[in-house]
């Protein structure tokens, strides 16, 4: 029995209609962001702050479901388990998308397969922040004391396999020097020590040094971006002197893989229609953060360009998770 070309035509036509309704009748629901990090913390702020706005855009509630623990593990496997129906956001980031692949060797998602990537939301570099007493100005200087003393400058960073952690391995790497890491079990003690010149240096998160460094208890070096940080123009960026040098935390949406590309686009144009205005970007900056919004297509890319450059630096380092 012969098929009907028309009476296919006509079936793939109202499928396609049917589908296109779906997407324009989504979200018909509350949207779930989970945020694999205790509430207060840098992304727990950068997620509620984005919340009102993003739900005014997509005329539904967003509620925020924190699931911390075990280096952001256990919020990421639930939003890489979640159906891929656009209900559920994952806010993830620089730690939980790139450096746990290569921390953790049994990583209960794959970062790259069992997500979708939607956008960067904000980009924070760390500040090298120095204490007063250590014989150093900024970054060219620092280079040349530790190739004269090898080992001797000491870098406090919140934990093994940290992005203050890694900052120093990469500036090491490019650098051609030797600086001594110490590890914290968190940000805090590690400031606390900086502060009291138990440490030398720290390539601490924005809000935790600039207002040391404003009032003159702390010193900065230099910026961990390739360019300045709007938060602080005057400070040098370390990529200014280190060819190649740059690295910084961001937080980032994820949806889990399979969700329809008109789905992915809906809650994109949402995203970026928020992180881009005046109202919000204010409220960022004021953490040391600054909005990014690339596209689904720019953040894929941008992905595995690094989990190409991170993978060889961390095994060649022989950096473990604690």
């Amino acid at each position: 029995m012969r098929s009907n070309p028309c009476a296919w035509t006509v079936g793939a036509l109202s499928v396609l209609a049917v589908a296109g309704a779906a997407a324009q009748a989504y979200p018909s629901k509350p949207v779930r962001f989970i945020v694999p990090f205790a509430a207060g913390g840098s992304a727990d702020i950068v997620a509620r702050v984005l919340a009102p706005k993003l739900g005014e855009q997509l005329g539904q509630q967003i509620v925020i479901d924190n699931r911390p623990g075990a280096s952001a593990i256990i919020g990421v496997e639930a939003g890489a388990k979640a159906p891929p129906d656009g209900y559920t956001v994952t806010l993830g980031g620089f730690s939980s998308h790139v450096i746990n692949a290569f921390l953790f060797p049994k990583l209960p998602y794959d970062p790259l397969r069992d997500f979708v990537a939607i956008t960067v939301l904000t980009r924070i570099p760390n500040v090298l922040s120095a204490h007063p007493s250590v014989p150093v100005k900024n970054i060219r200087e620092l280079i040349a004391f530790a190739k004269a003393h090898p080992g001797e400058i000491t870098y406090a960073s919140s934990g093994s396999g940290s992005s203050q952690h890694l900052s120093g391995v990469l500036l090491q790497k490019l650098a051609s020097i030797s600086i001594t890491h110490v590890p914290y079990r968190s940000g805090a003690p590690a400031v606390t020590d900086l502060l009291g010149g138990h440490v030398a240096t720290m390539f601490a998160t924005m809000p935790a040094a600039v207002p040391h460094i404003r009032s003159g208890r702390l010193r900065a070096l230099g910026v961990t971006s390739a360019t300045r940080s709007p938060a602080m123009p005057a400070v040098s960026s370390i990529g200014e002197t280190v060819k190649g040098y740059d690295i910084a935390t961001y937080y980032s949406a994820h949806v889990p893989a399979g969700t329809s590309k008109e789905i992915v686009a809906r809650l994109y144009a949402a995203f970026a229609k928020v992180l881009l205005t005046p109202e919000i970007k204010e409220k960022l900056a004021a953490d040391g953060a600054e909005a990014v919004a690339n596209t689904p297509e720019e953040f894929a890319v941008q992905l595995r360009a690094e989990h190409a450059r991170w993978g060889p630096l961390i095994r060649e380092s022989g950096v473990r998770a604690e």
